[in-house]
């Protein structure tokens, strides 16, 4: 089954599109094994309510790849869920080709990828390993920070049509062109959500990242047509982490 017939599963099994972000603030005098006692806490706690999980360099710089975070994907897969990796890999392709491949080996179903870095020599061979190996790509087609305009809201122009468009635009086009298994829309701007629907035409599944903490509405983002929901401090940083995920969980599905 693809990536993307996987997601469709999960979040069928779970009935929930939420996707936890894991990350962590950084702390200077924190021991490495508890931020992994803490990972491996909230997973236990919050599975029922998400169906896939998202890792970034907060979990990987400090637990390593091949240590902590390898187990705590298999603790992820265990739970009946996705393992997503948020390298954003933007390199030349032979290095964007190893990224992919030790993150797949250490058991990521896939790997968030910025299309600023084009295809030939750049995302080709990240493309080509994952398929290989079944894996899914996920491009960066509108971040959810506030100077997500900058870069992707630019206006470009199409160095093979010559036409003029936004630079989210033309990386939806390339997301369909190219074969992605979904997109990273940031929930803070429903409006690119419903735009960039559009032209994907359910084609691929959008991932919307930024809902709490940075201000972006689970509920706004799945009417505007986003798929999957990131939600990471909004829980993980929560008091109670079970009954946040829960009361997001229950208030989607009222939707």
């Amino acid at each position: 089954m693809s990536f993307k017939g996987k997601m469709q599963e999960a979040a069928k099994g779970k009935q929930s599109p939420i996707i936890l972000a894991l990350d962590f603030p950084f702390t200077a005098t924190e021991n490495r094994n508890n931020i992994l006692i803490k990972a491996q806490k909230i997973l236990n706690d919050v599975h029922p309510y998400i169906c896939a999980v998202k890792i970034n360099h907060h979990l990987t710089l400090p637990l390593g790849t091949f240590d902590g975070v390898q187990s705590l994907v298999e603790q992820i897969r265990g739970q009946g869920l996705l393992a997503i990796m948020d390298a954003k890999v933007n390199d030349i392709g032979a290095t964007n080709q190893v990224i992919a491949e030790y993150y797949y080996a250490a058991g990521f179903d896939a790997i968030i990828a910025n299309p600023f870095v084009g295809w030939e020599e750049g995302l080709k061979p990240l493309f080509a390993v994952s398929k290989h190996r079944n894996r899914g790509v996920i491009l960066l087609t509108y971040m959810s920070h506030k100077g997500a305009g900058e870069g992707y809201g630019q206006t470009i122009v199409d160095p093979f049509t010559g036409q003029q468009m936004p630079q989210y635009v033309a990386f939806a086009k390339k997301a369909i062109q190219w074969g992605a298994d979904g997109v990273v829309v940031g929930a803070t701007y429903p409006e690119k959500i419903t735009e960039i629907k559009q032209i994907l035409d359910d084609r691929t599944a959008i991932y919307s990242p930024g809902v709490g903490v940075q201000g972006g509405g689970a509920e706004a983002a799945i009417k505007a047509g986003a798929t999957y929901i990131i939600v990471g401090r909004e829980i993980t940083l929560s008091e109670d982490p079970v009954e946040a995920a829960k009361r997001l969980c229950e208030a989607i599905k009222r939707i």
